[in-house]
C-alpha cells in the first residue's frame, strides 16, 4: 500500500494467470453440469449436494479472478472481457444450483424434458471448456468451439418450447407452475452459456 492506494501488479504473477483462472472456471462449470445431469437422473440428496459444492467452488474461483483484476494494472485481454466471461461462466453454474434448489423445494423429479435440457447444457459446457482452455494459444480453434456452443442454445430453445407445450397439456396447475420454473432455470443457463460464447468470439476477433 503506497499513499493509500493498492500496488497493482503488471500481469499479476504471470500473464497467463487470467487464462488459467478462466480455464478452471470453465472446467468447474462442466463439472457442475455433469453433477446436475446425475441429479436429473437420480435426485438424491448426495447428488444435490454435489451440485452445490461445485457451485461454491466456482464462486471461489470467481472471487479470485476479481481480486486478480483488482491487483493487476495491465491484463492480457480487455479487463471488461475477462470480467464478463468469468461472470457468464459462473452464472451457468449458479443456474445449475438454483435448478436443484427449486426441484427440492417443489418436490419434483427430473422428467424426460429436464434430462434432455440438462444434456444440452452439458454438451455446451464441454464446448465452452474446450474453447477457454485453448483461447490463448489457438484462438481460431477456440472460436470454432464457441460457435458450436452457440448452436446448443438454439437446441435449448426448441427443447424448452417443446417441454412447455407438453406441460400445458396436463390438468395439474400447481405441477405445471412448478415445472415451468424449472424449465426456465435451464433455459436461462443456456442463455448465459450463449453469452460466454459470444464473449469468446469477440475476444478472438479483437486478437486476430
Amino acid at each position: 500500500m503506497v499513499f493509500g492506494f493498492k500496488k497493482r501488479k503488471l500481469f499479476g504473477q504471470d500473464g497467463n494467470r487470467f487464462f488459467e483462472i478462466l480455464s478452471r472456471q470453465a472446467s468447474k462449470a462442466l463439472e457442475g453440469l455433469e453433477a446436475l445431469w446425475n441429479f436429473a437422473q437420480n435426485g438424491t440428496k448426495e447428488n444435490a449436494n454435489l451440485v452445490r459444492n461445485v457451485e461454491h467452488e466456482a464462486d471461489d474461483l470467481r472471487r479470485i479472478l476479481i481480486e486478480e483484476l483488482d491487483q493487476t494494472f495491465v491484463t492480457p485481454l480487455d479487463r471488461e472481457d475477462i470480467y464478463a466471461l468469468s461472470r457468464a461462466i459462473d452464472d451457468v453454474v449458479d443456474y445449475a444450483k438454483t435448478t436443484v434448489d427449486e426441484m427440492e423445494i417443489y418436490g419434483v423429479k427430473g422428467d424426460e424434458h429436464i434430462r434432455e435440457m440438462v444434456d444440452i447444457l452439458r454438451k455446451s459446457a464441454r464446448e465452452l471448456n474446450d474453447a477457454v482452455k485453448i483461447l490463448k494459444d489457438y484462438p481460431k480453434i477456440a472460436l470454432a468451439h464457441a460457435v458450436k456452443a452457440k448452436s446448443y442454445e438454439n437446441q435449448m430453445e426448441e427443447a424448452y418450447h417443446l417441454a412447455l407445450a407438453d406441460l400445458f397439456k396436463g390438468t395439474d396447475t400447481v405441477y405445471m407452475l412448478k415445472m415451468r420454473e424449472i424449465y426456465r432455470h435451464l433455459s436461462n443457463a443456456a442463455d448465459r452459456g450463449d453469452e460466454a460464447a459470444n464473449i469468446i468470439s469477440s475476444v478472438v476477433m479483437k486478437q486476430t
